[in-house]
């Protein structure tokens, strides 16, 4: 399915869905680069991290909607219908670094 133009302009407009927000904005992160579940929803105005992270489990419009570049808050790799193991190799493919396990959030964190 191809994502819709107005989610993957980046821009959220009135009329959205909480869910097509955090797709629009997720829309915004870089080959290269990660957010947290936590950045997204402060983007939003909003505390509900676990509320992001279930509208990326919901996401109909991947890879378009990069929700493989969301890591939680200490950069551990979290939730992805495809499976941990994937996202890593989906974000190695990209050019993030690790720390052991977890992202390296100092360099590659993306700021909205």
């Amino acid at each position: 399915m191809k994502a819709p133009r107005e989610i993957t302009s980046g821009r959220v407009r009135s009329g959205m869905t909480f869910d097509e927000k955090v797709w629009t904005v997720t829309s915004r992160i870089p080959r290269g680069s990660v957010a947290t579940y936590g950045d997204i929803a402060r983007e939003l105005g909003t505390r509900g991290c676990r509320a992001v992270g279930g509208a990326l489990n919901r996401n109909p419009h991947a890879p378009r909607v990069p929700c493989h570049r969301v890591v939680g808050t200490s950069g551990a790799l979290t939730g992805f219908a495809g499976g941990l193991e994937k996202k890593r190799a989906m974000l190695r493919d990209e050019g993030i670094s690790f720390a052991g396990v977890k992202v390296d959030l100092e360099r590659h964190r993306f700021r909205f």
